[in-house]
């Protein structure tokens, strides 16, 4: 649910006097980042979609601790990126400590990761506190690429969100990798049936797929979730869908479930780029004011691992 009272205190102004130079600062870090690695582009939007999903946008996520979220079944051995957060955080207090939140920092630096491969710019609202708690107990039921599309809706619409933030937001596996262990199932066990495919995967892709992971093989090892673009922010993840070449299966019913409105969003944002990028950069801005904390209701943390 968004909550409308404390995004009406939210402003993409707050900082232009305390912080004037917010926007460079994160730019310059995350470009640093990507230049090291590009795929902290992905890490680094996952990190602010696992955090708004739980308590809301509040930075919880990058908490350490017996609760944290990072433990949780969604999240470990798999979120990353925080190294990169602490770096981001340690330039921008050295230029105005105590001022900026680090949910802010989470929320710019999603949009950085996007814009600095080749996605849109959307002005971000800022002013989010940080929250005081982990949650890991509800980061364990973060919507998952092995659950049915109902389900995965159902959770979207307990924050808020729509079934055209859905699949705009899941546009952001146009770039990243995803391990092994998450489709292995799809390539040579589906539905419990040993040496069997998802039918749904377009045959030659089903093949390349199960050379990069071979039935006992490495759990851990990475394919790309867009094979075309990996490391650019387009649409050719829909136009991989229409084909039938969508490499977790919760992306591919986005366009398989024949008579789902998520079929002809799909169609409309592979047929025209700039109506995915308005319509991704709208869902960001809305996820980015799930349950967001201002005033006094959080902090603003000196270390982003920890409360004050």
């Amino acid at each position: 649910m968004l909550c409308s009272g404390a995004r009406a205190q939210l402003s993409p102004g707050i900082y232009d006097k305390t912080c004037p130079y917010l926007g460079q600062i994160v730019r310059k870090q995350v470009s640093m980042a990507l230049k090291a690695e590009i795929r902290m582009a992905a890490s680094l939007i996952r990190l602010h979609f696992h955090d708004c999903f739980v308590n809301g946008c509040d930075a919880s996520v990058l908490l350490d601790g017996v609760d944290s979220e990072k433990l949780s079944i969604s999240n470990a051995n798999s979120a990353r990126g925080f190294e990169v957060v602490d770096t981001i955080k340690a330039a921008v207090e050295n230029a105005c400590p105590g001022v900026v939140s680090c949910a802010d920092i989470l929320t710019l630096a999603a949009r950085e990761s996007v814009y600095l491969t080749g996605g849109p710019m959307w002005r971000v609202a800022l002013g989010r506190k940080d929250g005081l708690v982990a949650n890991q107990s509800s980061a364990n039921n973060l919507p998952s690429p092995f659950e049915p599309l109902d389900a995965i809706i159902a959770k979207f619409q307990a924050v808020g969100l729509n079934i055209t933030d859905v699949v705009a937001l899941s546009g952001a596996h146009t770039f990243g990798r995803v391990q092994c262990g998450v489709i292995t199932n799809r390539l040579h066990n589906f539905s419990g049936n040993n040496g069997q495919s998802d039918p749904t995967i377009e045959p030659e892709f089903l093949q390349t797929l199960r050379r990069q992971c071979p039935q006992g093989g490495s759990l851990t090892a990475r394919v790309n979730l867009d094979d075309t673009s990996p490391d650019s922010f387009d649409n050719d993840y829909f136009k991989n869908l229409q084909n039938n070449r969508g490499v977790i299966e919760s992306d591919q019913i986005l366009f398989s479930s024949t008579g789902s409105p998520t079929v002809s969003l799909v169609n409309s944002f592979a047929e025209n780029q700039s109506e995915f990028f308005r319509n991704f950069a709208r869902s960001m801005i809305k996820m980015g004011n799930v349950r967001v904390l201002t005033g006094t209701e959080g902090e603003i943390r000196r270390d982003c691992r920890r409360v004050n």
